[in-house]
């Protein structure tokens, strides 16, 4: 198996940008440099255990946050991205996105579709 840096890089600026920090306050928070954090974002580094865990603490989320998607056959695969596309909706927002979701599942269930990963 091996680690998807892309997905890793992607969901640490998804997550500091909805928290409204920039790579440099990202890096202060974390100890990092902030050329380091655009690295990782853009996945032309490799992030080791220890800066993904302080990077994890700046951010105030878990190391699973960071790490969803990279594991095969989870029943959460998705669970993470659907939690950052719903940060910040108002609860009618979400009502109308699950209800969309919702229909989306059952044409796909009643059309028979076959849909690959």
């Amino acid at each position: 198996m091996s680690v998807n840096y892309t997905l890793i890089g992607t969901r640490i600026r998804e997550l500091r940008l909805i928290q409204g920090l920039s790579q440099e306050e990202l890096a202060a928070f974390s100890g990092l440099s902030s050329v380091y954090i655009s690295n990782i974002e853009r996945a032309r580094k490799h992030p080791g255990l220890e800066s993904l865990l302080s990077i994890a603490d700046a951010l105030g989320v878990t190391m699973n946050d960071l790490l969803a998607g990279n594991q095969t056959a989870g029943d959460a695969d998705y669970q993470t991205d659907i939690c950052l596309l719903l940060y910040g909706c108002s609860a009618a927002e979400k009502r109308f996105l699950y209800e969309i979701l919702k229909s989306a599942k059952n044409a796909i269930r009643i059309n028979g579709w076959n849909i690959r990963p």
